[in-house]
């Protein structure tokens, strides 16, 4: 038996359960050794991030974001490609929705404003996708390579597009100026006054939506099963008459406008402007969440909320244990990375022997 023959329940929950445990073990043992008591740090980060409704509003506010990269990166994995460029693109993202917003905040009513801004963040970045995925389809260049690449050249241009033309005259931040109200997102508070004063907003419920139907699209339609066949054999999958160039390049540019999208909650749902560093690092967040997750549509959605509750938790577990740095949430996602990609199949031995032993 090998891990293609594991049951479902065992590869799809089993192995990511162990995986993120080993994970959290070691970040205890890392707490531990600041000096900390890591039961009473959990117990702080459980609190903050889920139990206070206010906590978990932001919690799932981080979410919404991670969803659309956790997506972004699971799309392409499916075909065989690792897509490391999510955050770049959802910085072109970022800056296709806010110039369509200084261009027609002022002239358009909320009901067309929210759609145009949301075509704009899905169009410019699978404008900045589509480049990489055409030099894999065509000339060959390594994706990972490509997107790397990009990310940098991305946010190059995000710095020269913000200074040179986007900052208001007489401004010092970095950082275009404030849209209409119109251009904001509803906020789930108005509904939920529990939730408190957070930027939680619809954009939630788009990223529920968007999970829906990725998990149809890639599941149950004839175009997902010939993205899944690309990933699993390219040359079967060319046999069979898939045409693997164009699929990688549709891969990409869908894969990028999930990115791109990844900017709606950020800028409409919560600052109304572009700053230089809207992102974040959610973009790499999403190769976590996406490597967790297994690329599957409740995977990324379990995934999403815990690294929000990661940085949600995170942010009063320093203020709480100032022997605790906020750096720590990036130590954990490195770790969650190391045992749910690198390692994921550290455990699969002994799953295999107890699933034979069971059997016989």
């Amino acid at each position: 038996m090998t891990t293609n023959d594991m049951p479902r329940w065992a590869t799809g929950i089993v192995l990511p359960l162990l995986n993120l445990l080993s994970a959290m073990l070691v970040a205890a043992l890392a707490i531990h050794l600041l000096g900390e008591d890591p039961v009473d740090a959990m117990r702080i980060l459980v609190n903050s991030a889920i139990v206070n409704p206010e906590g978990l509003s932001y919690t799932l506010f981080y979410a919404s974001t991670f969803v659309f990269t956790g997506l972004a990166v699971s799309l392409a994995m499916q075909a065989g490609l690792f897509n490391i460029g999510a955050e770049g693109q959802m910085y072109f993202g970022g800056l296709g929705l806010t110039l369509a917003m200084l261009a027609f905040d002022s002239s358009l009513p909320w009901y067309l404003l929210i759609p145009v801004g949301m075509l704009g963040a899905a169009l410019f970045g699978a404008l900045w996708a589509f480049i990489p995925g055409y030099l894999q389809a065509k000339r060959g260049s390594h994706i990972v390579v490509t997107t790397i690449m990009f990310n940098f050249i991305a946010a190059s241009l995000m710095n020269f597009v913000i200074v040179k033309y986007l900052i208001p005259p007489g401004e010092q931040n970095t950082a275009s100026r404030v849209f209409s109200d119109a251009a904001a997102l509803p906020p789930l508070n108005a509904w939920f006054p529990a939730l408190g004063d957070t930027p939680l907003n619809v954009s939630f419920f788009l990223s529920i939506l968007a999970l829906v139907i990725y998990g149809v699209f890639v599941s149950r339609s004839a175009w997902g099963y010939k993205l899944r066949a690309t990933g699993l054999n390219k040359h079967a999958a060319h046999y069979a008459g898939v045409k693997i160039s164009a699929m990688i390049i549709v891969t990409m540019l869908i894969s990028g406008a999930l990115a791109g999208l990844g900017a709606v909650n950020s800028i409409m749902g919560s600052t109304h402007y572009l700053s230089l560093n809207f992102v974040g690092g959610a973009g790499f967040v999403g190769i976590a969440i996406a490597l967790m997750g297994r690329q599957h549509p409740v995977g990324i959605f379990l995934s999403s909320v815990l690294f929000g509750a990661l940085i949600q938790g995170g942010f009063d577990l320093s203020l709480e244990k100032p022997n605790i740095p906020t750096e720590t949430f990036i130590f954990i996602q490195g770790l969650i990375i190391l045992f749910c990609g690198a390692m994921e199949n550290l455990y699969a031995p002994v799953l295999i022997k107890l699933i034979k032993g069971k059997k016989g």
